[in-house]
C-alpha cells in the first residue's frame, strides 16, 4: 500500500513522526535504539524535524542503509548529509556508526564496517530512498553481486558495491538484504510518476524483494 501525501513537508511531518515513535519504543524496550538513515533528496527534511525532536537521543546509535567511498566533507557523501542535518541541536548526542572507513577501497570499508553494524542487528528503524529503477539502499540492478546483496540467507550484513553505478556513479558501501529486512520498522521515501510505476509495476526489483522478505511493518510514503 502506498501512502499519498500532498507535499515534500506533509510526508516529512509523517515520516519524521513514525521514526520518533520507533525509537521511543526501541528505548524503553531494550535501553537503546538505533535509526539507519539515507541519502538523497528525501530525508533531508526528516532529519530537520529529528535534529529537534525531544528524545533521549543520546541513547541512540544512527549508522547508514548505504554510503559513497568518498570522504565525509564531499559533496555526495551520505554520512556528511547525516551529520549537516540530522547530527545537530538535541540529536547532537547520538552515536553514529559509518560505513566509510580510511581504507583502500570500499571492499575494505565493507569489511571494517562489518563487525560494529553486526551488534546493531536489528535495528528499530530503518528509512530508505529508492531509485527509478527500483534500488533500495545501494542495491543497483547491473551489479554483477547484487544476487549475493538479496540473498536472504546471506552471511553478509555489508558489501562494497564498484563504481560505475547509480548516480553518481562512485563505489560504495551498502548494507544487504539480511540487514535491512531485520528493522523493526521500515519506511521508504518515494516522489514522481516514475517511481510510482516502479512500485506498482510487475517487474521484481530490489524494492519489492526487501517488501516480500521482511516480517516488520513497512510503510511507502510518496508524494507526486
Amino acid at each position: 500500500m502506498i501512502e499519498t501525501f500532498a507535499d515534500a513537508d506533509a510526508l516529512a511531518d509523517a515520516a519524521a513522526a513514525w521514526i520518533l515513535d520507533g525509537l521511543a519504543d526501541g528505548l524503553a524496550a531494550r535501553g537503546h535504539a538505533t535509526l539507519v538513515g539515507t541519502g538523497g533528496r528525501s530525508p533531508g527534511p526528516v532529519y530537520d524535524r529529528l535534529s529537534r525532536a525531544e528524545l533521549d537521543w543520546g541513547r541512540v546509535t544512527v549508522t547508514l542503509s548505504d554510503d559513497r567511498f568518498v570522504s565525509p566533507n564531499h559533496p555526495d557523501s551520505n554520512a556528511g548529509l547525516v551529520r549537516r542535518r540530522l547530527l545537530v541541536g538535541a540529536a547532537a548526542a547520538a552515536s553514529f556508526q559509518p560505513l566509510r572507513y580510511d581504507v583502500a577501497d570500499e571492499d575494505a570499508s565493507a569489511e571494517a564496517a562489518e563487525p560494529h553494524i553486526r551488534p546493531l542487528v536489528p535495528f528499530d528503524v530503518l528509512m530508505l530512498g529508492m531509485g527509478e529503477d527500483g534500488h533500495i539502499a545501494s542495491l543497483i540492478p547491473g551489479d554483477p553481486r547484487l544476487a549475493q546483496g538479496l540473498d536472504p540467507a546471506g552471511s553478509r550484513l555489508v558489501q562494497g558495491v564498484p563504481a560505475g553505478l547509480g548516480a553518481p556513479p562512485l563505489p560504495r558501501m551498502t548494507l544487504t538484504l539480511p540487514a535491512l529486512a531485520s528493522a523493526r520498522r521500515i519506511l521508504i521515501l518515494t516522489s514522481g510518476e516514475a517511481r510510482r510505476r516502479v512500485l506498482e509495476g510487475g517487474d521484481v526489483r530490489p524494492v519489492h524483494v526487501l517488501a516480500e522478505t521482511t516480517t516488520s511493518p513497512l510503510r511507502v510514503l510518496w508524494t507526486p
